[in-house]
């Protein structure tokens, strides 16, 4: 999903997604089939409508918990069925012109889209762009560490 919405935030590229267990400082460069530019058969004019919408989403939808002063985020919230308690899923971009970070956040368990997942992401985009959460977030930070799926990943610590 973070591969998707980096095809929508580049406008029809995207550079294949991989995985890094650790990065020393070398002059040894990222394997090249991974700096490679691979477009998709969408044509460009289709990309601009879409984004409209995920940037309305939320400035006005159910992703306006990712509203960031500031940044224009475009988002698209999702809700996963379940026998359960439903999935939590949200992805987006940002900032809508040139974009700095895609992402994908899907919570089991969470509920509607916009109750769990939307502000894990507002919050990371967030953290990613600016460095720091601003006091006006901090709310939203302190709201989802209580949740008991989040304080279990954060009080485990995991190292290489």
């Amino acid at each position: 999903m973070a591969n998707l919405a980096t095809v929508i935030a580049n406008r029809g590229y995207y550079y294949p997604p991989h995985l890094i267990k650790k990065y020393h400082n070398t002059s040894e460069p990222i394997d090249i089939k991974f700096r490679t530019k691979r477009k998709v058969r969408i044509d460009y004019k289709y990309f601009d409508p879409v984004i409209d919408g995920m940037q309305l989403a939320v400035e006005a939808g159910t992703a306006r918990a990712a509203i960031l002063p500031g940044i224009t985020v475009c988002g698209k919230t999702g809700t996963s069925q379940n026998r359960g308690k439903d999935h939590s899923v949200f992805f987006g971009f940002a900032p809508r012109e040139n974009p700095k970070i895609a992402i994908a956040v899907y919570v089991e368990h969470g509920g509607w889209g916009g109750e769990t997942a939307t502000p894990i992401a507002g919050l990371m985009i967030e953290k990613f762009i600016k460095r720091e959460i601003s006091p006006e977030k901090k709310q939203w930070e302190e709201r989802m560490m209580d949740k008991t799926a989040i304080k279990v990943l954060a009080d485990n610590s995991y190292q290489d």
